[in-house]
């Protein structure tokens, strides 16, 4: 049974590399179940399970024409994981210099006549 927080979580939503190319895919226009479900290697159902997850987490508009539901991004919720990342992009680019910065040093020194 999930956990009530992953309710709609982005990040439990996002984890699956699955709801990952389904989000890539309805990016630019929307599809109903059965052309999502052609475009995957995996079940129907499977493919319900994983557009249920991703509209629980707010990622997918779901609109019904007669017997059929489409799916369209939702992109609004991926703001969240944009922030969440952002604190760590300041880490990354203290890194990235100090990399840079050990790089160029290892090069002097090898240039220097020893």
């Amino acid at each position: 049974m999930a956990h009530p927080a992953a309710k709609h979580d982005v990040f439990h939503a996002i984890a699956d590399p699955t709801r990952r190319s389904m989000l890539i895919l309805l990016a630019d226009r929307e599809m109903a179940i059965a052309e999502i479900a052609g475009r995957f290697p995996i079940t129907r159902t499977a493919v319900n399970k994983h557009l249920h997850v991703l509209a629980e987490a707010g990622l997918l508009r779901r609109r019904r024409i007669g017997r059929e539901t489409r799916y369209r991004l939702q992109p609004e919720p991926l703001v969240e994981l944009k922030r969440w990342l952002a604190f760590f992009e300041q880490c990354w680019d203290e890194k990235l210099a100090s990399l840079k910065h050990f790089v160029e040093s290892a090069s002097e020194q090898r240039k220097e006549p020893g």
